[in-house]
């Protein structure tokens, strides 16, 4: 069981032309990834995501080398022991902060695979958990700048599907964020919990602004208005409605998480597996925020890969919230690269997969043929 190899994947797709969705971020014109293989000595195989982090070679090249040297030869169940030898060697003592955190999360979580698979359990068993139904929203890139009217229509197949909550891009003006909010609320009524995403792209003025309007909607939350640094602004926008805030998948590791407990700003934390140090960080996370009755609605990365583990992990921890479904078009991370990661429920929810690990299976084939895409992945 000690590891042998540790292979990472750059890769790329590109969004059909017209195709990208509009965010607070940019549109978007690439997807990005990197999968992350790891091999014992004796053929047991797990697989994992690492955000790309808009430097998906970068992370690459980083568990390619460094990382890599660092943790052939131990063992594959060890992954507190993996989890701090990288610590130790890297994040804690030669920097690169949030791209080694990106870099350890797809190997820690093959190393979750292995350690299931060499049980022949599914993941969420051996976290400790059982196969709960996970409530779910439809988000990933999604549903974003348009008119109402448009953005009501994007949105009816997923409420007829299933879906009781639905996520929408804001972070474009205030006003049109409002007429877009109340739109999807007029159209479907009370009986859906709409939450919001603004990317960053929101200054105080702007939070002060729509706050009221979120709070008469009945928002579900407001997510990420400001860049994760900006622990002012979080503590002062508290004050201004009734509207949780909620952060996380720009936040690395539990050192970055246990400070908002200091501010008591936020109200949903959101680790993503694939970024926040894997899935053995992301327990602590969890734990910590469980201390303080903060729930933890999971941000979904790009494969089916961290989708699945996100759903197994949800049905492993005492506080878990939503599972974010990727609905965006043509994610081709998560109809060809994996094996069918998850499906909704009538009941609007998802379950684990059953077979051991994750319980996907990996196209290698079509991975090697998608190789990176180097440039920016939004415009």
């Amino acid at each position: 069981m000690r590891i042998a190899s540790v292979e990472a994947f750059p890769t790329s797709f590109p969004v059909p032309e017209g195709g990208g969705v509009a965010l607070g971020v940019g549109r978007a014109v690439k997807r990005d990834a990197v999968v992350v293989k790891v091999v014992t000595e004796s053929g047991l195989v797990g697989w994992g995501e690492s955000h790309h982090g808009r430097a998906h070679t970068a992370v690459a090249a980083l568990l390619q080398t460094t990382l890599r040297r660092l943790v052939v030869g131990m063992e594959a169940t060890d992954t507190t022991g993996v989890w701090n030898r990288i610590y130790r060697g890297q994040l804690a003592s030669h920097g690169m902060g949030a791209g080694c955190a990106l870099a350890m999360s797809g190997l820690d979580m093959a190393l979750w695979d292995i350690r299931a698979k060499a049980v022949g359990w599914p993941l969420y068993r051996l976290l400790g958990g059982a196969a709960r139904a996970v409530p779910a929203y439809a988000g990933g890139v999604a549903l974003g700048y348009q008119p109402p009217e448009a953005l009501v229509e994007e949105a009816r197949p997923m409420i007829e599907a299933g879906y009781r909550a639905v996520k929408l891009r804001i972070g474009d003006t205030v006003p049109d964020d409002i007429a877009r909010m109340e739109a999807v609320r007029r159209a479907f009524g009370a009986g859906i919990d709409i939450l919001a995403d603004a990317n960053t792209a929101y200054s105080l003025s702007d939070v002060r602004r729509v706050m009221p309007a979120m709070d008469a909607l009945a928002m579900g939350w407001l997510e990420e208005p400001f860049p994760p640094h900006d622990r002012r602004a979080y503590r002062e926008a508290r004050g201004y409605g009734r509207t949780p805030l909620a952060v996380g998948e720009n936040h690395f590791t539990r050192f970055e998480f246990a400070p908002l407990l200091e501010d008591d700003s936020i109200g949903v934390w959101q680790p993503d597996l694939s970024k926040c140090g894997g899935i053995t960080e992301a327990l602590r996370i969890a734990a910590i925020a469980s201390a303080h009755k903060i729930p933890i609605h999971p941000h979904s990365s790009m494969t089916g890969l961290n989708q699945a583990a996100t759903i197994h992990f949800l049905c492993a921890i005492d506080n878990p919230g939503y599972f974010e479904a990727d609905v965006s078009r043509g994610n081709l991370f998560r109809d060809a690269l994996v094996s069918t990661p998850w499906a909704l429920g009538a009941d609007g929810c998802v379950r684990p997969n059953e077979a051991p690990g994750l319980g996907v299976e990996v196209d290698e084939d079509w991975l090697r043929a998608h190789p990176a895409i180097e440039g920016p992945g939004y415009v």
